[in-house]
């Protein structure tokens, strides 16, 4: 397909970062942004179990990063597939290369904080090991996983035939990435800034031929979480950029063109702010699920495995009952009862009866019922 380059906007050649920004202009929102982020962290902090209770949270991310890029999947096709394959090297034959690659996209996601919790820094390797593992099977196997690009790309607009932007030239591509990377070691910045300005670099530099965009997103919750402007991986910010995504791409694309840096540190604030308000909102939401449940799987199960009971659905709102039955780490007599209590009380539903040897599939709506995207 031949693309008309006639409008697109360059990179912007030895701007990054700008010498200087005028703080001015995005003060209000630096502090708007601080003091929403530090509601959300501190309702984290509260929580005795923001792993089993913010999991959802990662899962949402996954979908709607992905989806940015044209990968249709949904909540309920992601926990589904999660239910039946234990194992990173299960069969996917028969499952859609959509669900495929947002899964990778969350094991990337987790893999990389785990990373960083065993001691590894924000760098060009644990980003280029991050891209291997989102591109490791499917069809982004073929995009040369885990290297950089070396040869020209561009973002285009497809049905009009015009290339938008176009990167930095292969060539320039490693000096790029060390000023990034030097950028995000030693600048200064308050850490939103920093995170905004990074963001908004890796983009432009597009270094992979694939994948670019789910990682620079990744790489927000990284570097928030490195500067401990949160306490735990557990804010993303894609929900917005995707309800705002012609002003996303368009603000990132003047930059280049005009040198104002102003305007997207605003956009980028403004982002976190509503996002920070929205993701406690459905935190809180969580957390109210949680403490009623837990009385209420008390008054249903009358067992001292009510609480695990209770953890397993939250942690695998979608399951097989041989999953509940062998993974749990409740007794299987017991496991069996449950799911029996639970089913007759509507806290499950039945997805997919019991068929052969396939176990029945369950789902815990209420909880689904608030993290669906």
């Amino acid at each position: 397909m031949n693309l008309n380059l006639e409008n697109a906007v360059h990179y912007h050649y030895d701007k990054f970062p700008p010498a200087e920004l005028n703080y001015v202009t995005f003060i209000d929102g630096i502090i708007k942004a601080t003091d929403a982020i530090a509601r959300y962290d501190q309702m984290l902090k509260n929580m005795h179990n923001s792993e089993i209770l913010l999991a959802p949270l990662r899962n949402q991310e996954a979908v709607i990063s992905s989806r940015m890029e044209g990968t249709v999947s949904t909540m309920d096709e992601i926990l589904k597939y999660e239910a039946d394959h234990e194992s990173e090297a299960s069969d996917t034959s028969n499952v859609r290369s959509e669900v495929i690659e947002t899964i990778l996209y969350q094991r990337a996601l987790k893999a990389a904080q785990g990373a960083m919790a065993d001691g590894y820094p924000i760098s060009q390797s644990l980003v280029k090991a991050i891209h291997q593992r989102l591109l490791s099977f499917g069809r982004g196997a073929q995009k040369s996983p885990g290297e950089f690009k070396t040869e020209q790309n561009y973002l285009a607009d497809r049905g009009k035939r015009q290339i938008l932007f176009v990167p930095i030239r292969p060539e320039q591509l490693q000096d790029g990435l060390d000023n990034l990377f030097d950028y995000i070691t030693n600048s200064r910045d308050p850490a939103l800034l920093k995170a905004a300005m990074a963001h908004i670099e890796f983009e432009a530099l597009h270094p992979f031929k694939d994948g670019n965009g789910r990682i620079g997103r990744m790489l927000i919750t990284l570097m928030l979480w490195q500067s401990k402007t949160i306490s735990a991986p557990h804010f993303y910010v894609s929900g917005y950029f995707e309800e705002n995504k012609d002003q996303y791409i368009d603000i990132m694309r003047h930059v280049s063109e005009t040198g104002n840096w102003e305007e997207w540190c605003s956009f980028f604030l403004e982002a976190i702010e509503q996002q920070a308000i929205k993701n406690l909102a459905i935190a809180e939401n969580i957390r109210a699920l949680y403490e009623e449940m837990k009385q209420k799987f008390s008054d249903v199960l009358s067992s001292k495995w009510s609480v695990t009971a209770l953890d397993f659905v939250f942690t695998n709102p979608v399951f097989r009952n041989n999953k509940f039955t062998s993974h749990s780490g409740i007794p299987a007599a017991s496991a069996a009862r449950f799911t029996r209590a639970l089913l007759d009380e509507g806290i499950i539903n039945t997805l997919e009866e019991a068929s052969g040897r396939r176990p029945a599939l369950y789902s815990f709506e209420p909880l689904m019922n608030l993290v669906r995207v």
